[in-house]
């Protein structure tokens, strides 16, 4: 893939968050449907780290996506605990919806890549991938949160975002030099 055809894909799929994000944030997801965007944020990256893990041909890319693997199945298990203690059942949202299907579309530009091609694409879109999660936590997902436990978990979770975002845009600087 050209790197222009990578940036066109990255733009829309980052133009589709911010405009779901948008629009959802006018509709103030309830608790469940926060419950069901965290499921759905944290299953993509899940996705693309296994995809990652056997593709990529860089030992920090592979590193990465180990961690990513890891780290959003974690926060998986903790979002699948807490609400099966508040007994919220995540439900679908246009949000979710919109993450499944940039995922789906990401799986599908990654899949036929390979070495540095695959690297780069990968890492290109964990950090558009990360910087709408950490702007749809921010700007719809904390706020709209009604129970107090919920809010934190969300809040608690943040960082490692963050983390993940600057540690992506770490590697992308290194694949540009």
């Amino acid at each position: 893939m050209s790197t222009l055809s990578h940036k066109l894909v990255t733009a829309a799929i980052s133009s589709a968050l911010a405009l779901a994000g948008a629009s959802f944030a006018q509709q103030t997801p309830d608790d469940a449907q926060i419950a069901g965007i965290v499921v759905a944020a944290n299953s993509v990256d899940i996705n693309a780290g296994k995809l990652a893990q056997k593709k990529a041909a860089d030992a920090e890319v592979k590193a990465f996506a180990r961690q990513m693997v890891t780290d959003h199945t974690a926060v998986n298990k903790q979002a699948g605990a807490l609400v099966k203690k508040l007994k919220v059942t995540p439900t679908e949202s246009d949000l979710s919806k919109t993450l499944k299907q940039g995922g789906a579309d990401n799986m599908a530009k990654l899949k036929p890549l390979k070495g540095k091609d695959f690297d780069k694409a990968y890492i290109d879109h964990e950090v558009e991938y990360h910087q709408a999660v950490i702007d749809a936590m921010d700007k719809t997902l904390i706020p709209s949160a009604q129970n107090a436990e919920l809010k934190d978990t969300l809040v608690k979770t943040r960082p490692a975002f963050v983390a993940h975002l600057e540690h992506a845009k770490k590697i992308q600087a290194a694949m540009m030099k």
